[in-house]
């Protein structure tokens, strides 16, 4: 993949791996990509969560707090295994 950069933007992508922060653009390029993934999951969870908070109450049964206790569980239990 080849990307066309005016000289000032190609100035600072090389004034950000003088500074020591990135090894190469492809790194300083990766990590934009990797923030704005980021960004987009972070817009995404907070949609949902005012869509949760804006919808109908429903009371919690007993079954249902089974179900969440056991699927954090079972998160937390991949997130040990990734460590």
């Amino acid at each position: 993949m080849n990307i066309s950069l005016p000289t000032p933007l190609k100035r600072f992508v090389d004034e950000q791996i003088a500074a020591g922060r990135y090894s190469s653009a492809s790194e300083y390029v990766r990590d934009l990509i990797r923030g704005d993934e980021k960004r987009r999951a972070e817009e995404r969870l907070e949609a949902l969560l005012l869509e949760g908070l804006e919808g109908q109450e429903t009371p919690l049964t007993r079954e249902d707090w089974t179900a969440i206790r056991k699927e954090a569980l079972s998160r937390v239990a991949a997130h040990k295994k990734r460590t």
